[in-house]
């Protein structure tokens, strides 16, 4: 299985892995997401390790399903060869309809076929008000013309 575009990133490639990612969480569906990483795909989430597609679905459903109204912004960091370092922002309700944003920071190794053999995230998150929200697109893919991290001053 391919999953373009493939290691060794350009700047352009890099942008376009980092978009593409972004578009798959924004889709929410944990059976997809775990498609783009390989069958043994290694990952430190916080304080957990998911390891291998079937964990890391059962991890997303588990995240998703807490994580309501989840939208998230990621913006490329740097590259080199078949690595990819992004920051990233999220926004999410809880049940009770308190609202967090999330900041992180991710280091991706991709193999040849350009599917993800290592996940490495370090998250912290704050309460925020509702009135504090700055992603307010319709569920799903961000829109191209939203503003990005950097333009938003996160």
């Amino acid at each position: 299985m391919s999953r373009p575009p493939l290691p060794p990133f350009s700047d352009e490639t890099a942008r376009e892995k980092v978009r593409l990612a972004e578009d798959g969480w924004n889709g929410r569906d944990p059976a997809k997401v775990a498609l783009a990483y390989t069958p043994d795909s290694r990952w430190r989430n916080r304080a957990e390790f998911p390891q291998g597609r079937e964990e890391i679905e059962t991890f997303l459903t588990r995240k998703w399903s807490r994580e309501l109204d989840y939208r998230l912004i990621k913006e490329l960091w740097a590259h080199d060869g078949n690595r990819i370092a992004v920051r990233y922002a999220y926004e999410y309700r809880d049940d009770s309809g308190n609202w967090f944003r999330a900041y992180g920071n991710e280091n991706w190794q991709f193999d040849a076929n350009g599917l993800m053999e290592e996940r490495h995230a370090s998250i912290n998150e704050k309460p925020i008000r509702e009135e504090e929200r700055l992603f307010h697109w319709p569920l799903g893919r961000r829109p191209d013309d939203h503003p990005g991290l950097s333009d938003l001053g996160l």
